[in-house]
């Protein structure tokens, strides 16, 4: 490493470290640019609430420039006056409403991973501007509780009961795993051959990345569901903590906090509420009280197996993934030197 890299290294590290004087300015400045979002795409007349294929009202656009200006005036107390606790509980609301528009934003990642377009790049751009906004809001919050002489605690491992989360987790994904990989193998489930599900993709406008990938056998969702898994059981190891050896020049360094938890509580904030409310609709269809079409199974039966492999595995995984999360978050929170020494 040379003295120049050395140097920014340095400076980079320091600056770093005074993240609690400037996250309240970055915040003001997000504030101020997704409220002027907002209100360009009022004007305009273009929807940013856009769901199911079918744009929202574009009146509720406002809802996106309150967000911001609450966003704005919080942070900017902040900076006038210091952190106070109606300003951190501002600042908590508006973060937990930041994180309710961000909603379905993974979807929106895993689509363009797979080299497919979005439904709205509007929409896409306000969940992903939302998203920032909530772990900007989120850091102002707690901008005044990290203790100023601080050390990295050993790198350890989660609780039993969190490991067993973490099980559960990952079992729930094996039956839809083993669904996606029997369809991309050219075989049957729920009365659907695989060649016909690959027929089903290509209407729908799927990439040709995510159609070569069916046609050597391997469905990229499944394949998601692995990395899926590798993140929540990275959450509850020792070895997420730190970077293996194959990283080179980073192998024994510890692992930004932000690095895991970010997809983390992405995931986390999609997939649990999708995939529980996704219950809900299947055991009012499975019970009679709704009518669920069958779309492109052959029955309703066909259509309701499947929605339930999935729903499970979503719901199930996404609770895990909350409870991994935080056990991360509380397990590799700097810890004062003061504590450390005593102990």
């Amino acid at each position: 490493m040379t003295s120049a890299m050395r140097t920014m290294k340095v400076l980079w590290s320091a600056w770093w470290r005074r993240w609690p004087h400037w996250v309240a300015w970055a915040t003001m400045l997000w504030g101020v640019a997704y409220a002027g979002f907002g209100l360009a795409c009022v004007l305009s007349g273009t929807s940013l609430l856009h769901h199911g294929g079918d744009p929202a009202v574009s009146g509720l656009d406002w809802a996106v420039v309150a967000v911001g200006a609450l966003g704005t005036l919080g942070s900017a107390a902040v900076v006038r006056y210091g952190l106070r606790p109606a300003l951190r509980g501002l600042l908590r609301v508006t973060c937990g409403l930041a994180g309710i528009t961000a909603f379905s934003l993974l979807m929106d990642v895993i689509t363009l991973i797979l080299g497919q377009g979005v439904d709205s790049p509007a929409s896409a751009a306000n969940k992903a501007l939302a998203a920032v906004g909530a772990v900007l809001l989120a850091a102002t919050a707690r901008s005044d509780r990290l203790p100023s002489d601080t050390a990295l605690r050993t790198p350890s491992a989660a609780s039993r009961l969190v490991q067993l989360a973490a099980w559960a987790g990952t079992l729930a994904f094996v039956p839809y795993a083993a669904m996606k990989l029997v369809w991309a193998s050219g075989g049957t489930f729920a009365g659907i051959t695989g060649h016909e599900m690959l027929a089903v993709s290509e209407r729908n406008g799927a990439s040709e990345i995510f159609l070569t990938l069916e046609s050597w056998g391997l469905d990229p969702t499944a394949l998601l569901a692995l990395l899926g898994v590798s993140l929540l059981w990275g959450l509850v190891r020792p070895w997420g903590q730190v970077f293996p050896r194959w990283t080179l020049f980073l192998r024994g360094r510890r692992v930004p906090r932000w690095l895991p938890l970010a997809p983390a509580l992405l995931g986390a904030a999609t997939l649990a509420p999708y995939g529980v409310v996704g219950i809900g609709y299947l055991a009012l269809a499975t019970a009679g009280v709704l009518t669920m079409r069958r779309g492109d199974f052959h029955s309703t039966g066909d259509a309701l197996l499947v929605g339930w492999i999935g729903m499970v595995a979503f719901a199930v995984y996404g609770i895990a993934l909350t409870i991994a999360a935080r056990s991360y978050w509380l397990r590799t929170r700097p810890a004062s030197r003061k504590r450390c020494g005593a102990e």
